[in-house]
């Protein structure tokens, strides 16, 4: 669109806006009848650390919306010339999982316990037994549980649990609702019927009951709706609390609230069955969507949904890039001892293209790169190592090999589950993240490892405010029956520029050598956490 076209778009109302509460940015994207970012704002924030718990307070919430609100206006208005008055539809996503419980009245009955609080151990090692369904601690309805476990005071009067964009999306239109991939980071979704499932919501009950609790589990969660439903409009109130100044009308309807593992899918085009996207940083997660769901528990694996409420298996690991950059640091330290200049990325890109001229194994070199614990390989503290025999060939080129290698290590062990116990097909996974920025090398290791193809977009950095924002203009602009994978790879993606890399057969034996080595040395990983305990 050019910068008319663009006007008559803002003026006419023919755009569409997501804001998404990161961690510690909330991002407001507004984008065109293209589907491209036209305008943006944002507001950094941070969590608080208070009387235990990790939380973030309601006054915060409000604060940081309406001044990436206030910033996203501005933008619009700068640039065009146009002032922001009337908008096509909006969808708001925020962090996924955490616990806001609400009296009858409305009141927010505990502070927000975000994803990162990690209290909930006892009742997610139970629910998992019960339900023989993997419930990982930053699940809703494990601090639920726990919450029932200590005995808080507070439960009796829950009226209404939700998530965080559950709670804006409810505060701007009324609607106590959310769509499926967040609702099934709230509690276990049955993709036959994307809701709640049945059998394990009765399981729960059951507890319930012993525990002389008169409300029933069904009657305090979200209703549950998928991509494309219509999710309530803004009302008079919301409009208010959004924008102040009194320019946002009300009326404008909302596509259903996602959590920001959907809104990472939506932004990658991974939302077909057999894709998937990885992210790799200081830490790394792949999200595969399955044709079916898996054939039993994985501790290793969570099951969440993609918009659409079609099975998701989640793989995380702690540890990534960190390791890695740390050596990276001491090289830049070395140059500088020398007199050397050179940029911190000319650096990292010399460095990692190094790693491509290694031998395909690493040259026999072992490393680990747990700085923190790692869940898949069952350590609960880190110890990065660097280990190798005297036949080892120590050169630059396998050093930065075998780091780029461990930064997947733990990732590999769980897709492995998937590719090799349940026999998962996937045909090709999207990247992002710092581990793809130097240009091609962390795409072909990742395609070593994962012997797939792997692509890299150039819109990969939008980030889940724009994925929200076409998950609104999906539910605008749809055909009838149009699914959300069609509408995505023919409306917005069809055009993209990006580049696919297929896995090249000695990268993928040399990286096999390498994690039966991986393997094989866990146990001195372990040693190394023992003999040396923080």
């Amino acid at each position: 669109m050019d910068q008319n076209d663009t006007q008559k778009a803002i003026a006419s109302g023919k755009t569409v806006l997501g804001i998404e509460l990161g961690s510690t940015r909330i991002k407001a994207v507004l984008i065109g009848e293209d589907h491209a970012p036209i305008a943006s704002g944002s507001h950094e924030w941070e969590n608080r650390y208070e009387n235990g718990v990790w939380t973030y307070s309601l006054e915060d919430v409000w604060t940081g919306l309406q001044e990436s609100y206030r910033n996203l206006a501005r933008d619009v208005f700068e640039k065009y010339n146009t002032p922001l008055q009337a908008i096509g539809a909006i969808g708001f996503s925020a962090m996924m999982h955490g616990y806001m419980a609400f009296d009858q009245d409305g009141n927010l009955l505990v502070p927000f316990r975000t994803w990162r609080n990690t209290m909930t151990g006892q009742a997610s090692e139970q629910l998992t037994n019960l339900f023989q369904f993997n419930i990982p601690q930053r699940w809703s309805i494990a601090h639920l549980d726990q919450a029932i476990l200590n005995k808080e005071s507070h439960v009796k009067n829950i009226s209404h649990l939700t998530t965080l964009a559950g709670y804006v999306h409810w505060k701007l239109t009324g609607q106590k609702v959310l769509g499926v991939g967040e609702a099934s980071g709230m509690f276990p979704v049955d993709s036959k019927i994307n809701d709640y499932d049945k059998h394990m919501i009765e399981q729960f009950n059951q507890q319930l009951l012993a525990e002389n609790i008169s409300w029933k589990l069904q009657d305090i969660l979200p209703k549950v709706l998928v991509a494309g439903d219509a999710a309530g409009v803004l009302t008079e109130e919301g409009a208010k609390l959004l924008d102040p100044s009194g320019k946002l009308p009300a009326g404008i309807p909302l596509c259903p609230p996602e959590g920001d593992a959907g809104t990472g899918m939506v932004a990658t085009n991974s939302v077909a069955a057999r894709t998937g996207n990885v992210s790799a940083g200081t830490s790394v997660f792949a999200m595969i969507v399955l044709e079916k769901a898996l054939s039993k528990l994985y501790p290793e694996i969570d099951m969440v949904t993609t918009p659409t409420g079609k099975p998701v298996a989640m793989v995380h690991s702690n540890n990534c890039t960190s390791d890695l950059n740390a050596w990276v640091e001491l090289f830049r330290e070395f140059t500088d001892a020398l007199g050397v200049e050179i940029s911190q990325s000319r650096l990292f890109e010399m460095l990692y293209q190094k790693a491509l001229t290694g031998d395909a194994d690493a040259g026999g070199l072992l490393a680990y790169n747990y700085l923190s614990g790692e869940h898949i390989t069952h350590l609960e503290q880190g110890r990065p190592l660097l280990v190798r025999t005297p036949e080892s060939r120590f050169t630059l080129a396998n050093f930065m090999r075998v780091h780029l290698f461990s930064s997947l290590g733990a990732l590999k062990i769980g897709m492995d589950i998937l590719f090799e116990q349940e026999k998962v097909k996937i045909d090709q996974l999207l990247g992002h993240g710092g581990f793809f920025k130097t240009k091609e090398v962390g795409q072909k290791i990742m395609a070593a490892a994962m012997n797939v193809p792997v692509s890299v977009m150039e819109t990969a950095g939008e980030g889940g405010a724009w994925g929200i924002a076409l998950l609104a203009s999906y539910m605008l602009n749809k055909t009838a029956n149009e699914p959300l994978e069609t509408y995505l790879s023919s409306k917005v993606f069809a055009e993209q520029n990006g580049t696919t890399i297929a896995p090249a057969q000695t990268d993928v034996a040399g990286f096999a050598a390498f994690m039966e080595r991986y393997k094989r040395g866990l146990v001195i990983e372990r040693a190394a956490v023992d003999g040396l305990r923080a």
